[in-house]
């Protein structure tokens, strides 16, 4: 299954653009899902249809989906939420406290992310479109494997915890009385934890192959949208995925003429130039602004049309490298290249481990394991050149 991504600042076009891509990789013969994971939902509107919480097809070979965030709380999440629950609640947490204590950052999301991991899984599709949230949600949500981690495991090891101590003394004042935490929630709720975990481990794994995923920046010929762009390319980078595209939406047609929109369209050419010179080589698909409503199955064929021509969007576009690692002029002198994209230096941020390094970009945070072959090594240097991190690894002499 090939998964493509779109994400951009909110109001360029995600949602069209979606769905034009899903409608023309089904009319090519490919089984395809659109999902939403924006929680102003409006994919519905485009594709001119209900579209609910489950998928549902709405053409032939085209199913769609607007995730709801409680539903899929409730589906991945609700079992350990309610140990975590019920244990601060009998900790004396007032009940709707200890529901808001168990939202743990990032969670909402992961659910989200779950539901990819489900259609992966169950390969019932050919291809998986993905309307994400805007850039920022976008960003958290595709981090979510590093940042959650840290909150669930030490918060379940702290119930566990208390909770060996309490039980046994509980079980002396309430023999023969229904223990108030659930046992067999409790017992299950850590592998359940788990369980989440290597889930969303093994979704971050698919969504950082470039063979199976892309990642693809929709953004309008506006220098501020623009800008949060490449900041979202940079963290993108950071995280490992792969961005093959860039989509230019909402471009002045040149049929245009009247003079009101004359300078409209020269600022239009002159941001779509910087678009061109920031994001270098990446293919740039271009879709002009249509004179009607964007909405409707007719209405996605001609934005697919003048999006992909005769492409097929399915196919990976463009092959970017995330980081890579050279052996220098001797076998213990190695450079790993990490491209950050528009960071600036002063942005950065590197800390080293024997096992890994941990790369800030402003508040986004990366850990990259190190192989065998650097980890008794010492870095010596790190430049930032040419859009790269050139980190130097040498054995020093004792």
């Amino acid at each position: 299954m090939r998964v493509i991504v779109h994400t951009g600042k909110g109001g360029v076009g995600k949602t069209s653009i979606s769905a034009a891509t899903a409608l023309r990789c089904a009319e090519l013969g490919m089984k395809t899902i659109v999902v939403s994971t924006d929680t102003a939902h409006s994919l519905g509107d485009a594709l001119d249809v209900e579209v609910g919480p489950e998928a549902m097809q709405i053409a032939e070979n085209l199913w769609a989906q607007e995730l709801d965030t409680r539903y899929s709380m409730q589906k991945y999440w609700g079992k350990i939420q309610e140990y975590l629950g019920a244990f601060f609640n009998r900790e004396g947490i007032a009940k709707v406290n200890a529901s808001e204590v168990t939202i743990i950052p990032g969670l909402e999301e992961g659910a989200q992310l779950l539901w990819i991991s489900e259609y992966f899984q169950a390969d019932e599709y050919d291809v998986l479109i993905v309307d994400a949230a805007p850039t920022a949600e976008t960003i958290r949500l595709l981090s979510l494997p590093d940042v959650t981690r840290w909150w669930v495991e030490r918060l379940m090891r702290i119930a566990r915890g208390l909770d060996s101590v309490i039980r046994p003394v509980q079980k002396l004042f309430t023999r023969g009385k229904k223990n108030d935490i659930g046992i067999d929630i409790a017992e299950n709720a850590w592998d359940q934890v788990q369980l989440l975990f290597d889930t969303l481990d093994g979704v971050r794994e698919l969504l950082t192959d470039p063979e199976r995923a892309s990642i693809r920046l929709v953004v309008n010929p506006e220098r501020m949208v623009i800008r949060e762009t490449q900041r979202t390319y940079t963290y993108l980078n950071l995280y490992d995925y792969a961005t093959d595209a860039i989509l230019v939406n909402r471009i002045f047609p040149e049929e245009i003429t009247d003079p009101f929109f004359k300078r409209w369209k020269v600022r239009q050419a002159e941001n779509i130039a910087f678009v061109r010179e920031a994001f270098g080589s990446l293919p740039l698909l271009k879709a002009p602004l249509f004179g009607e409503e964007m909405g409707g199955l007719e209405m996605l064929r001609r934005l697919a049309d003048e999006l992909y021509g005769d492409r097929n969007p399915a196919e990976r576009l463009f092959d970017g490298v995330v980081h890579k690692l050279e052996q220098l002029d001797g076998e213990s002198s190695w450079m790993l290249r990490v491209p950050i994209g528009f960071a600036q230096k002063e942005q950065l941020d590197l800390y080293r481990s024997r096992e890994e390094i941990t790369l800030s970009v402003g508040p986004y945070r990366r850990n990259i394991v190190l192989p065998a072959e650097l980890q008794h090594l010492e870095i010596t240097s790190a430049k930032f050149e040419k859009k790269f991190l050139n980190i130097r690894f040498e054995e020093q002499a004792s």
